[in-house]
């Protein structure tokens, strides 16, 4: 199997959010102008629609599943109090995404590890050549082996192929270079082709 294939497989494992239809997005409207409002019982249903699909960006992010609920509690804190910042130019989805995430690289970092190098020297070119990953290439082990990349490889791999950021808003969000961003994501995927190689 090639690349191509560990590409489909990864995106498998990396499933976008389906984006809101037009009905739903009215509805989340009112919702959100209830917030605003003070309504307890609009931000718990806010709350019901997102939890899920945000817990998912934090577990992704930190690879904890109590680091993910705290990301989650204090991200959904901080967007209720500044629930009056938000202005509709983005899906309220989307808002409250950036927040979690923010939270997450936060979580990440306050751990111990290797800061990510802000320098050309580091830069990965793209592989060329076509892998060979055997047969048993699947989605689990593709999240296997995803959950056991360095934190700052997983956490640019995840922002730029799930959570659909640019290199230019990685760069922002991470306070990194584009370029940087890049290097790390081709450094990313070469070190995920090595797990995957290795692993039978």
């Amino acid at each position: 199997m090639g690349d191509a294939t560990l590409f489909f497989l990864t995106c498998l494992y990396l499933k976008r959010v389906i984006s809101l239809d037009h009905g739903v997005l009215n509805m989340h409207d009112e919702l959100i102008s209830r917030c605003k409002a003070g309504d307890q019982e609009a931000h718990r249903r806010l709350y019901k629609l997102y939890s899920k699909a945000m817990y998912n960006v934090g577990l992704r992010i930190t690879r904890s599943e109590e680091e993910a609920e705290d990301v989650l509690q204090e991200a959904f804190i901080n967007a209720f109090r500044n629930i009056d910042s938000y202005r509709g130019d983005a899906t309220f989805g989307a808002w409250l995404k950036r927040i979690v995430v923010n939270k997450a690289i936060n979580a990440v970092s306050r751990k111990k590890h290797d800061p990510i190098p802000d320098d050309d020297r580091w830069d990965v070119a793209e592989e060329e050549t076509p892998t060979e990953y055997g047969d048993g290439l699947t989605v689990d082990r593709v999240k296997r082996c995803i959950e056991e990349l360095p934190d700052g490889y997983r956490t640019v791999l995840s922002l730029y192929l799930l959570e659909g950021y640019d290199h230019q808003e990685i760069g922002e969000i991470m306070g990194i270079s584009e370029s940087t961003s890049k290097s790390q994501l081709n450094r990313a995927k070469a070190k995920l082709r090595e797990l995957l190689t290795k692993k039978s």
